[in-house]
């Protein structure tokens, strides 16, 4: 018999050992028990992993207590005085809203596209990961994992680097942004914060950018529309992918109903609504670029670099409705000199391939370099002749160009035309649309012009164009150009001699002069009327309506060229830009056209200095006035002239516009209460309209910045009363005929001629310039009664 341990060692049976082997459901179970533990250990070790980050990383995230009083980096915005945007400087457009002030749909269309759960979870949507994580694996339309607040930590506080790290960061910022902040403070931040395209941060921004309306107006259509841009602001652009964009919206719409912010029936109607993109997103609707900068420049002078960051919101005095007069009527009058000129030829030549879409993308690059100037479109030219210009725009458009529309480049389209202003395939022109929708080939302009309105009574600047054209010259000719005034200072001479006994009634010889060295001082000196003709004996009056220069410069000869100059500077002009010779009466000298239209409101306000201003108030980012410029009423500290001397001279300053060198003014525009001068310096080289009504004063100027002669015929008349007027037509629209102002005291009515009273009976100035044409009587001479004085008058006309 065997031993007890010969058995145990004996070979197991068969059943035994089948009995004994394990399943297959039993090493399931084992393999599932193995996976369980090791879930926990890695559940374990994920919450020691988090422990060790909060425990270091948690006390290193940065301090969000500021976002609590969230002040992001706002631009210096510059508005009319009624509110209209007009220029937008730093690197970030943003306009900050309250979150109370944000339209409930534009809350929802947001949270439908970016986080549905925002104020379920609590800062990190696992839900929402799990949810991502298994449209990816089945190819479905992503839904996105980041959530709104995750969204807030990467924007504001972290890089946009793609690392493990940065991610733990985020969601560990989102937590601290959770604990610290409300859910609406969270959505708030978000909804000024993010980039949505075109430079544009925020909803409010987005909304005036694309859809040129405030946020408070927004539609089901237009607030989905803005909704997709955050996913891919480029990708879901309205205005660079409408298509895409067009997509993202009609998802989010259908979203919007899912989550029953609106119904069926809104859905469909949103569906189906029209939007409107504006096409020039980055372009303030009105072109006052010179003010704009003008602002910007006293502000960086105020606060430095802080102006572009810290939300400034700057209010002029400008007239939205007086500054697009300004802007169309200025452009108007430089193109209307523009087609006088010779045509200068293309500006520039390019080798257009024969395949159709090869040539289409060099027409895109060449245009690059030569942008649209407004109504000014640039075009390459596909086909030319004599009789027809085939040419494609900007835009892809293709255009004929026939008839009237050739005449401006004639002198290109002729077979033997030189090679420099050949029109010819390949070349880049320029076209305007006529107002018959007809199209005509023009030319940049080489001249300049400038313009400027004032309030004449406070100084506030209403219109102000400092050139053709901001993008190709930022100098500002208002302000900075100094030019001869010519005639245009001639009244200023009119008004000294007022003071000094000369009357509107005074007899002045027209005829010619001559000064030798020894009165000048130099060379020999034989000043000329214009078209070098003479009339003889002629009132101040008339000698001012026709801007007569010998009268001009005899009656300076007999009031003095100090007294003069010294005179002159009461109206604000620089002493050291007035000549001290008789040259000044010609205009000389230098000024701005800023300075004329200071100088000619002294007139139009009887006899004050006021000094032009263009800011009203500046606020900050939350509406806060930080400054605020209130108009001042002139008192007699302001007073420059006495009011009886612009009473006078605003009754000749008169005459100009009824019968003298501005009498297209009173034709045109069909009214009495305007009153001003033509200028025009020697050989053409500046052309003035320098003039006013009550309720405002208006300078115009037109020259080149190289001074040289606008040609025959460039007179102040024929160049810069046409600007005066076109923008006097806007501008005095509504505006009632101004009464005659009283006469003050110290003038009377002789035969219907003002007089200083004490030269009422003759005790002023009766004639200069009538003994020997040359030399005027002193001062202070007898002179004959009016009627008298008339009799004369007509005796040396006969």
């Amino acid at each position: 018999m065997p031993s007890r341990s010969e058995s145990e060692q004996a070979p197991r049976s068969p059943k035994v050992t089948e009995s004994r082997r394990p399943s297959g459901g039993r090493w399931l179970w084992r393999l599932a028990y193995a996976g369980a533990g090791l879930a926990v250990a890695g559940v374990l070790s994920l919450l020691m992993l988090i422990a060790v980050a909060l425990a270091f990383a948690y006390p290193n995230l940065p301090d969000i207590g500021t976002l609590s009083d969230y002040s992001p980096k706002l631009p210096l915005r510059v508005f009319t005085s009624d509110g209209v945007l007009i220029g937008e400087y730093g690197e970030q457009r943003r306009n900050l809203v309250p979150f109370k002030d944000i339209p409930a749909i534009m809350k929802e269309a947001v949270l439908s596209a970016e986080d549905a759960r925002f104020y379920q979870h609590g800062g990190v949507d696992y839900i929402g990961i799990v949810r991502a994580a298994m449209a990816d694996l089945g190819h479905a339309k992503s839904q996105g994992a980041s959530t709104i607040t995750m969204q807030v930590a990467r924007n504001v506080y972290l890089s946009a680097e793609k690392t493990y790290t940065r991610k733990i960061y985020e969601i560990l910022l989102s937590f601290k942004l959770e604990h610290e902040l409300t859910k609406d403070q969270i959505l708030e931040i978000y909804m000024n914060q993010i980039f949505l395209g075109h430079r544009a941060y925020g909803f409010a921004t987005a909304c005036e950018t694309y859809f040129g309306k405030p946020l408070k107006d927004i539609t089901i259509a237009e607030a989905a529309m803005l909704a997709g841009l955050p996913k891919a602001p480029s990708a879901y652009n309205p205005i660079n992918n409408p298509v895409r964009a067009r997509a993202r919206q009609l998802y989010i719409i259908d979203r919007m109903q899912e989550n029953g912010y609106i119904t069926p029936d809104q859905a469909a109607a949103a569906k189906k609504e029209q939007l409107e993109i504006k096409s020039g997103a980055d372009e303030p609707s009105i072109h006052a670029e010179y003010v704009a900068e003008m602002v910007r420049q006293l502000m960086f002078a105020q606060y430095g670099d802080a102006t572009y960051t810290r939300g400034l919101d700057v209010y002029t005095t400008l007239s939205s409705a007086d500054q697009i007069a300004a802007y169309h009527a200025l452009r108007s009058g430089v193109m209307a000199f523009e087609r006088r000129q010779i045509y200068r030829g293309p500006e520039q030549y390019i080798n257009l391939p024969t395949d159709p879409n090869e040539a289409q993308d060099v027409i895109d690059d060449a245009l690059v370099d030569h942008p649209d100037d407004d109504d000014l479109m640039s075009a390459v030219v596909l086909q030319a002749s004599a009789k027809k210009v085939t040419a494609v725009l900007d835009s892809g458009d293709t255009i004929e160009i026939t008839g009237e529309g050739l005449q401006p480049a004639r002198a290109g389209l002729y077979d033997k035309a030189p090679p420099n202003i050949k029109i010819r395939r390949g070349a880049i022109i320029r076209v305007v649309q006529t107002p018959k929708g007809a199209w005509e080939i023009t030319q940049l302009p080489e001249v300049e012009s400038a313009f400027v309105a004032m309030d004449p009574h406070d100084g506030a600047i209403k219109a102000l164009v400092g050139g053709f054209d901001f993008n190709k010259s930022k100098f500002n000719h208002v302000t900075q150009a100094w030019r001869q005034p010519g005639s245009s200072f001639k009244p200023f001479i009119y008004s000294s001699a007022l003071e000094k006994g000369f009357t509107p009634g005074t007899i002045v010889n027209d005829a010619p002069l001559f000064f030798d060295a020894s009165v000048t001082g130099g060379q020999p000196w034989e000043p000329k009327n214009y078209e070098n003709t003479y009339q003889g004996p002629v009132t101040l009056r008339h000698a001012l309506a026709d801007s007569i220069n010998t009268v001009a410069i005899r009656v300076l000869q007999a009031v003095g060229v100090p007294y003069a100059r010294d005179w002159a500077t009461r109206f604000g002009f620089d002493p050291d830009k007035i000549p001290g010779y008789l040259t000044m009466a010609l205009g000389a000298g230098s000024v701005t056209p800023m300075q004329m239209a200071t100088a000619y409101s002294v007139f139009a306000n009887g006899g004050y200095r006021v000094n032009p201003y263009l800011i009203t108030k500046v606020t900050n980012a939350k509406g806060k006035l930080l400054v605020a410029t209130a108009p001042t009423v002139p008192d007699d500290a302001d007073r420059a002239i006495p009011a009886r001397n612009a009473f006078v001279m605003q009754s000749m300053l008169q005459e100009v516009t009824r019968s003298g060198t501005g009498a297209a003014a009173q034709r045109i525009l069909k009214r009495p209460d305007l009153y001003g001068k033509t200028g025009t310096t020697n050989d053409s080289v500046d052309a003035w309209f320098c003039g006013y009504q009550p309720t405002i004063t208006a300078i115009a100027w037109m020259g080149f910045d190289t001074p040289r002669t606008l040609g025959h015929g460039g007179t102040g008349a024929r160049e810069s009363l046409p600007i005066w007027i076109s923008f006097m037509q806007s501008a005095l629209k509504g505006v009632p005929i101004a009464p005659t102002p009283p006469a003050p005291a110290g003038v009377v009515n002789v035969a219907g001629e003002w007089y200083y009273t004490e030269y009422a009976n003759g005790a002023g100035v009766s004639s200069v310039g009538l003994q020997d044409g040359s030399q005027p009587p002193a001062a202070g001479a007898s002179a004959p009664a009016p009627s008298e004085r008339q009799r004369i008058l007509d005796m040396f006309k006969n």
